[in-house]
């Protein structure tokens, strides 16, 4: 069953996808053609003209074409009928916009579903960063950010493990991925493993063997306690979903990517902050964006740029 979705004027929102060229941006076409498939979503490609900006120049060069135009029309063009061979029912739209990627993308989120996007650019550091751009946009944007990692062993292909994984935070502010990732679950006919990390600081254990266990398991109940509240609501929306809590002690970073690892999404909420250089990710946004083994949605809260991270690390 397909969930309510958001609609402009009696349309339903399209997922858009920034398209370059590139691998990664290939694989990010193909990751929304199979969610707006599920979804019935249109698509939405778009191409910022001067991409190469942030990526590199090496865009422009590497083609050979004496017109950018005729280049960028090729482009498009490919992702077009890439998607179109994938799911032929989708209903596809293309555009090229003449300014920089994150401005372009940033302006498309403000009436998209979500931005899906590849985990890299044309970059010469390509092996080592996450693409400027897709850190960027899942920093800022007002709709859900969807990256597409896993680009090793097929883990980026829908459905791998009929899985959904969301890392749960603490008070309203996780509502809004909450609810994107019962949706998720539920369009996917797949199980839904929320996850709360919990730790013991250090200054509360003691060297007493018959006191040592009793900080953690205030620790761990504030857990449980904290995973119930935050699901309950959706879960109650969402009968049908399979939908199996769990509790580890740990960093959220390393609890996330460690199970990211058997999902086919991960979702997790965003944690704007303001820093010297503008708004920034939170920590376990920004590590499970550059580390994690499958793709991510981050999610902004709607009424709130704060969101509580997963726990202190």
């Amino acid at each position: 069953m397909k969930p309510p979705v958001a609609r402009a004027f009696g349309e339903p929102l399209p997922l858009v996808v920034g398209v370059d060229g590139s691998e990664p941006s290939l694989r990010a076409v193909d990751w929304a053609t199979d969610e707006a498939a599920l979804r019935g979503l249109p698509l939405r490609l778009v191409y910022a003209s001067l991409w190469e900006r942030y990526e590199g120049a090496a865009l422009m060069e590497g083609l050979g074409r004496t017109s950018e135009q005729i280049a960028v029309d090729d482009i498009v063009e490919a992702a077009a009928q890439r998607a179109h061979r994938r799911h032929a029912e989708v209903r596809i739209s293309t555009e090229v916009l003449p300014d920089d990627a994150v401005s372009v993308l940033l302006k498309e989120a403000h009436s998209a579903f979500a931005l899906v996007l590849g985990s890299r650019g044309r970059s010469g550091m390509a092996e080592l960063l996450l693409g400027s751009v897709s850190l960027a946009v899942a920093a800022r944007a007002a709709c859900p950010v969807i990256v597409v990692r896993g680009n090793h062993d097929n883990q980026a292909d829908a459905g791998r493990h009929r899985s959904v994984l969301l890392g749960v935070g603490e008070g309203p502010n996780s509502a809004a991925a909450v609810r994107f990732a019962f949706q998720e679950a539920e369009v996917r006919e797949a199980a839904l493993h929320a996850v709360r990390a919990w730790r013991c600081p250090a200054r509360e254990s003691t060297d007493h063997p018959l006191m040592v266990a009793e900080p953690a398991r205030l620790h761990e109940r504030r857990a449980v306690e904290i995973l119930e509240s935050a699901l309950n609501g959706a879960a109650a929306e969402h009968p049908s979903v399979d939908l199996r809590r769990r509790t580890e002690e740990g960093t959220a970073r390393r609890v996330l990517l460690d199970a990211s690892a058997d999902a086919d999404l991960l979702v997790v909420g965003a944690h704007h902050r303001d820093g010297s250089f503008g708004l920034q990710l939170g920590r376990v946004a920004h590590s499970v964006l550059h580390h994690s083994a499958c793709p991510v949605a981050v999610v902004p809260q709607q009424t709130h740029r704060q969101d509580a991270d997963l726990t202190r690390d």
